[in-house]
């Protein structure tokens, strides 16, 4: 079975009067009068950072610039739709942190620095999470998801949330991604009749369209990585239990993280450092202990390729000519930064991967998301996945428009974890994503990495057929675990395509290293320039 099978990836706006009406819910944000000039176009946050130390800058003026800029883009003009909701307290949070820098001095590289956010992340504060679904609009959680915690507390401003493909695509095998019920459809800043793909739609569009410093998305197969490369900017899914879950709406605890998204390396390893840390209430985070680091931008090195041991993972690719060509000025730009390429170094099992995982996510989606929800505060929002069945089918108007809930049913009629059919399927997609995959592939070759392109590049956005998912590499990694990063490596007619760089558990360091040097090597990233379509030919 393929990813495309049961896990989609994408977007385009909806835009009818019915989708800006479920934007109601979003409360406005009042600039003042005078509006800042700030150019925030590809300001990385040692530039913001560097601008509120010497004054130039304040939080206040970074965050107006920033919604002026999503008022410009995202509602308006190109119309992307990433952003599904502006935080209404973001300027007074600004303000609190301004007064704070000037009383005591900053608490840390993030303080005053916006982040947007995936609406599947709990904030216990006037925004919602949904999930992208009108079901859970009136039921707002009580507490904060651990990761926005460590936001807050590193003084960055939650300037929103983020639209995404609903219920982070696991609901139909013939779902568009970057759709939502709440939120409409996203649209790729490249060219806005292509996909965002997903399911961090709204994050990736955003980070790439300048609206925010850095944004948070989260994956169980591709989420992060997938819409990462479709929209030109850096993605990390981070080996599991690096990163809390709790307060993020769940899929499947066995692949399920949080991750950066960023326009550049040094950005995604900033905001890696302040989502990292171990939670009481997450079990798979107590194994980080010496093995998670505060300080992810020491491992940042420009000669980060010299000697550095990199498998090229030919049967991952074949899928696309005009990206296994960018591939092949990756390698030969690797090899001219001093890399030892090792060519092919294949992932055995892969055709054995696909069946058990989709088992696994139906199993632990039900399992999880009855425990998230029975969990859940106050408010009349469903109470059980059975609940959002019936939900979905009393409002199939608005929440199914397009595709069902085929996904849903099938998790539904699935039984506990202590099911013989579950354990086996786990054991399975355990065994060929690790020791026989890629812990084998590394020690057989003394890989330090192994290298393949993240996918192909966007497709059209198609609500009637769904999406046009060509090929990628994101399952290997999400199954096994095991920490995976995007980058930019060239255009396909002006879309972006990125390179995929994934090794063993708790090898971040390494892996930034590699990518680092390599993002500075190409300078592979092109800003967008909101196109209507792809300048084919």
């Amino acid at each position: 079975m393929k990813r495309r099978d049961f896990f989609r990836c994408g977007g385009f706006l909806m835009g009818s009067a019915a989708a800006m009406a479920r934007q109601a819910n979003a409360r406005p944000v009042v600039l003042s009068a005078a509006r800042p000039s700030l150019d925030i176009d590809e300001t990385t946050i040692a530039d913001l950072r560097s601008g509120m130390q010497s004054g130039r800058l304040t939080a206040r003026s970074i965050v107006q610039a920033y919604i002026k800029r999503i008022e410009k883009l995202d509602k308006r003009g190109p119309a992307v739709n990433a952003v599904i909701e502006i935080n209404p307290d973001a300027l007074a949070i600004a303000d609190a942190l301004d007064g704070e820098r000037r009383a005591r001095g900053a608490r840390g590289p993030l303080h005053g620095i916006p982040v947007l956010i995936k609406d599947n992340i709990d904030t216990a504060d006037q925004m919602h999470t949904t999930a992208g679904s009108l079901a859970l609009a009136g039921s707002p959680p009580e507490r904060d998801a651990f990761l926005v915690r460590k936001l807050r507390e590193a003084g960055a401003v939650i300037l929103g949330k983020t639209n995404l493909s609903e219920w982070a695509n696991f609901r139909s095998t013939r779902s568009t991604s970057g759709w939502s019920g709440r939120g409409g459809f996203t649209r790729n800043p490249y060219a806005t009749d292509r996909n965002p793909s997903g399911s961090s739609s709204g994050s990736a569009v955003a980070v790439a369209a300048n609206f925010c410093a850095v944004a948070v998305g989260t994956e169980t197969d591709g989420s992060i990585v997938s819409p990462s490369s479709a929209n030109g900017i850096v993605g990390i899914k981070p080996t599991l239990g690096l990163i809390s879950r709790t307060g993020i709406i769940p899929i499947a605890h066995s692949q399920d993280t949080a991750g950066p998204m960023a326009r550049t390396v040094a950005d995604a390893a900033e905001l890696l450092g302040v989502l990292a840390g171990a939670d009481p209430a997450d079990p798979a985070t107590a194994v980080q202990r010496g093995k998670s680091h505060p300080d992810y931008p020491r491992f940042l090195d420009r000669n980060g390729l010299r000697g550095a041991r990199i498998g090229v993972a030919r049967n991952l690719m074949d899928y696309h000519n005009a990206v296994d060509a960018l591939m092949e000025k990756a390698i030969a730009s690797m090899k001219n930064q001093g890399a030892v390429i090792i060519d092919p170094v294949d992932i055995p099992n892969l055709k054995s991967i696909g069946a058990p995982e989709f088992e696994v996510l139906l199993y632990e989606f039900k399992h999880d998301l009855n425990a998230y929800l029975a969990a859940r505060g106050k408010g009349e929002s469903p109470r059980s996945l059975d609940d959002l069945i019936e939900y979905n089918n009393k409002n199939a108007a608005e929440e199914m428009p397009f595709f069902g809930q085929e996904i849903f049913l099938k998790a539904k009629d699935k039984g506990p974890l202590t099911d013989p059919k579950y354990l086996k399927a786990l054991k399975t997609a355990r065994r060929c994503s690790r020791q026989e995959g890629i812990d084998a592939v590394l020690r057989r070759h003394r890989l330090d990495a192994i290298a393949a392109p993240t996918d192909a590049p966007p497709w059209l956005t198609d609500p009637v057929n769904g999406d046009h998912f060509l090929g990628g590499c994101s399952t290997v990694p999400a199954v096994a675990g095991y920490p995976h990063i995007t980058v930019p490596m060239g255009n396909v007619s002006g879309l972006p395509v990125g390179i995929s760089f994934f090794a063993g558990a708790w090898s971040e360091p390494t892996l930034l290293k590699i990518a680092f040097a390599f993002e500075q090597a190409t300078k592979a990233r092109r800003p967008p320039r909101f196109l209507p379509r792809a300048e084919l030919g």
